[in-house]
């Protein structure tokens, strides 16, 4: 089991991992070794997920996400397969443990009475400046 809150677990009978070759670092070695690894994770069937937490991670997971509903996470970045393994790990965590919290919700606000004064006293200003730029006409001098 994989304890991501107090209240959710993954089982880690539901996550695939699949070892490909990475490109980067890894000099000659890069070329015969598969230590980048496909983390797969079927968020759309995981009895692990509440229905909301699932809808948060889908809209979280972006492009990572197919049309299938599986979480896709490549990790390339460590030399390892080990260290690679341990890094799409922490990162599927993170990204189920972000889509635990709830958004806040927005509260409505009005703006103050000063800030309205504020802001028209500043249109005034704008206007006379821009009204005194004005090039006069010869009717208005007479």
């Amino acid at each position: 089991m994989i304890f991501i809150t107090p209240t959710i677990a993954i089982d880690e009978s539901e996550i695939r991992e699949e070892f490909i070759r990475a490109s980067g670092p890894g000099g000659q070695n890069v070329n015969k070794v598969s230590t980048a690894v496909q983390l797969r994770f079927d968020v759309g069937n995981s009895p692990s997920l509440s229905d909301e937490i699932r809808a948060r991670l889908i809209r979280l997971a972006g492009r990572r996400i197919t049309s299938d509903g599986i979480l896709i996470i490549e990790a390339k970045r460590l030399r390892t397969q080990s260290g690679n393994r341990r890094d799409a790990m922490d990162r599927l965590v993170d990204l189920v443990r972000r889509a635990a919290h709830p958004p806040r919700s927005r509260r409505k606000t009005y703006p103050t009475r000063a800030s309205k004064e504020r802001r028209l006293e500043a249109k005034r200003r704008r206007s006379r400046a821009k009204n005194l730029r004005r090039s006069v006409s010869v009717e208005d001098e007479a």
